[in-house]
């Protein structure tokens, strides 16, 4: 689809009838008065793909009026030619002329082969109005009802609204929409809500003194306008390696045997797992501590905090801690130079409070709920977790798990759905949710494995394929009510869980006492577990790419695909990295599972079998099975089956090839914990596959490290090889 030849925008709403156009270049502005100068219309190229529109009055410092946090790069004086011919303005930009006009006061662009956008600022401040054009939108922050926005309304409210929600999660509203046509926009101010009901779309401020602050994303692809979106908003943070392995949550607990038994279980079952999460008393009896917000630890459970921490650290666990009840109006940094200390409601004063666990040993933080939070405080919130931490530990890479945030939270924080119903129904719009948030910009996301609220549909066969799912999520978490079902050998125990103490809990529908003695979901979240901590080499360089890149890890098929309009509409499979496509099993009793495959050839990864595309298949299943390819030309890097990410091995990775198409692949290895990486201590390992004469070339970033892989065709035994760092070329 030729983006260029849309009309993107139709409309945008002033506060006001009496406008002063004005082109800011270095060295001079042309302006054109249309009425008394209290508002001027500025257009800055923000980079040679970004363009931002304000309207605003003219005396009023841009930067004061619209600092929420949540753009990172400054608009920069634009390099531009205006020419004036009465009521309109010609600006020529990065090979584009931009025209100005007034009565409507539009705003046109232009490539030599046709219009881009054409701007209309209303002189009522009730809408800003857009075309749509023909293909699909997306965007707008997580808990959509549908991956395609076009058709829908969001009243871009935060938070679970209503009953509904626990089907979708919980609304994360984030003001920006792309589209495949090669536009995307940011509606930075004011705050509105939507009606993409028709076209053109609506727009609809809730105040019109702030005036107005738009952006203009232009890229030839989307995965182009996901670039130019980490670009406005920054680029998404490097985790630590930890965070990528399991992570178990817990509610009641009676205590510390209690919550020593369960990690050692873990250990003496052989089941791999990284992290232990602690809920906090008051959504359950007896958590960690003694109450919401609090910071004070719950003795019966960690009667010697530093001492059962450092009893879960020798076990090689991390330990997350839930926190909840921030200020309403919280603000500030914890790297502000002045904080106000006495004001409660300053991030440098919150913060305070969360040093001593921290300086204990507390590993990452659980910041529930602050759906109540203005926008820019729940900024606050993301970026509190993560520099607080930092000033703390400086060199260890934080991790903070949220329940909110807003544009720029990708450069701090980790997001899950929410407290989400366990029926086959959540778990479908789960997978769209995974896709949508990822196209909203933030990468690092997952859900509450199984569900959090237990309703008739949870049964161990639908625990088993969110399981199976939450394995290809960037967030592999199982937490929920009656909690120990949550647990991989939990459903053969014959126990539900201590009692729970939540509104949820009460609405609870228990499984039947028999299906608590069933001995093969255990063999089975082992099989998906060990699979997922073999595929961490694969997974964590996708994790680079993305902070890299800004590509999200869980992506549209239309990131890669976009002339195919089938992998655009697609929201129940997707892309996890680069060459794995995932195709989640969310039916009751199913048998089969229809598959898409866009173009190209694609080996199935359970038996090697190779599919061309475009073409939808019927893949057989049966309840251990999840359907997931790999396109041909990649190479998968794969590492033993650790216990916890850190486990030392001397085994060597293996480097599987799926011949078919040639290709470029690439593995990303640090340390996995510090910022070691950004003075230059990573290795990148580029493969390059040749299909005509089936070679395998291996490039190292840092020529000299001697090292062994195993190296194999699909479906063949592997040969170890030795790669000197050297450019080399292996014969397969």
């Amino acid at each position: 689809m030729d983006f260029t030849r849309r009309t993107v925008l139709h409309g945008l709403a002033a506060s006001s009838a009496t406008l002063l156009l004005r082109a800011i270049f270095p060295g001079h502005a042309a302006a054109v008065e249309t009425g008394p100068p209290s508002l001027e219309l500025t257009v800055n190229a923000v980079s040679d793909q970004i363009l931002r529109i304000t309207v605003a009055a003219a005396e009023e410092p841009l930067d004061r009026m619209y600092d929420d946090g949540s753009i990172i790069v400054k608009p920069q004086t634009s390099i531009m030619r205006v020419l004036e011919t009465g009521q309109e303005s010609t600006t020529f930009w990065n090979g584009r002329s931009i025209h100005l006009s007034s009565n409507p006061l539009r705003l046109r662009i232009e490539k030599s082969d046709g219009a881009i956008p054409d701007i209309i600022i209303e002189t009522t401040p009730s809408r800003i109005i857009f075309s749509c054009g023909n293909g699909p939108l997306y965007g707008l922050g997580q808990g959509a009802h549908s991956l395609d926005r076009r058709g829908t309304t969001d009243a871009m409210r935060s938070g679970q609204l209503d009953e509904d929600l626990r089907t979708y999660g919980a609304h994360v509203p984030i003001p920006w929409l792309m589209s495949p046509e090669g536009w995307g926009l940011f509606f930075h101010e004011p705050w509105g809500s939507f009606d993409l009901t028709g076209n053109p779309g609506i727009f609809k401020p809730e105040e019109t003194a702030r005036g107005i602050d738009l952006f203009l994303l232009l890229g030839e692809t989307p995965a182009e306008l996901m670039k130019q979106w980490a670009e406005l908003t920054g680029y998404p943070h490097l985790p630590p390696l930890w965070a990528l392995g399991y992570q178990q949550s817990h509610r009641t607990l009676s205590n510390r045997e209690d919550l020593i038994a369960e990690a050692r279980t873990f250990r003496d079952k052989r089941l791999p797992c990284d992290a232990l999460i602690y809920l906090g008393t008051g959504f359950c009896p007896s958590g960690w501590n003694t109450g919401h917000g609090s910071f004070e630890f719950n003795k019966s459970v960690f009667p010697d905090p530093p001492k059962v921490i450092d009893e879960l650290h020798g076990l090689d666990f991390k330990v997350v801690l839930h926190v909840v009840n921030p200020p309403i109006n919280l603000h500030g940094s914890v790297t502000d130079t002045a904080p106000a200390a006495d004001d409660p409601t300053d991030a440098s004063a919150y913060w305070k409070w969360h040093v001593p666990l921290d300086e204990i040993g507390v590993d990452g933080w659980w910041p529930d709920e602050g759906d109540p939070l203005p926008k820019a405080a729940r900024l606050v919130r993301n970026r509190m977790y993560f520099e607080g931490d930092r000033s703390v530990r400086p060199n260890v890479r934080p991790y903070a798990l949220h329940r909110n945030g807003y544009a720029g939270m990708q450069r701090y924080a980790w997001l899950w759905s929410g407290d989400v119903n366990s029926t086959w129904r959540t778990l479908a719009e789960q997978v769209m949710q995974g896709i949508s948030t990822g196209l909203s910009g933030i990468p690092f996301w997952g859900t509450d494995t199984g569900g959090f609220v237990p309703t008739k549909d949870f049964t161990a066969d639908l625990f088993l394929r969110w399981f199976q799912f939450s394995a290809f999520c960037p967030l592999f978490r199982s937490h929920g009510v009656t909690w120990k079902l949550r647990l991989p050998w939990g459903w053969n125990t014959g126990d539900y869980s201590p009692a729970e103490l939540s509104p949820q809990a009460a609405a609870t529908v228990l499984p039947k006492p028999a299906e608590l003695h069933n001995a093969a979901v255990e063999p089975i979240c082992r099989k998906y577990l060990e699979l997922r901590y073999r595929m961490l080499p694969y997974i964590y360089s996708a994790v680079e790419e993305t902070h890299s890149t800004g590509l999200p890890i869980i992506r549209s098929l239309g990131l890669h695909f976009p002339a195919d309009p089938r992998a655009l509409a697609c929201e129940d499979q997707y892309l996890f990295g680069p060459s794995l496509l995932i195709a989640p099993v969310v039916e009751q009793a199913a048998r089969e599972r229809a598959v898409y495959l866009p173009e190209g050839v694609w080996w199935d990864c359970w038996t090697n079998r190779q599919y061309k595309g475009p073409q939808t298949i019927k893949r057989p299943v049966d309840l251990e099975t999840i359907p997931f390819y790999v396109r041909a030309g990649a190479v998968i890097p794969t590492g033993p089956v650790k216990q916890w990410t850190s486990a030392p091995s001397t085994d060597p990775l293996t480097l599987t090839v799926y011949p078919g198409a040639d290709g470029a692949s690439s593995l990303y290895e640090d340390d996995g914990i510090s910022y070691a990486c950004e003075h230059g201590d990573y290795t990148r390992t580029t493969m390059l596959w040749n299909d005509r004469t089936h070679t395998l070339t291996l490039r190292a970033s840092r020529p000299g490290i001697e090292r062994r892989f195993k190296v194999a065709l699909a479906g063949s035994a592997a040969k170890e090889i030795v790669f000197t760092g050297r450019d080399t070329d292996f014969k397969l």
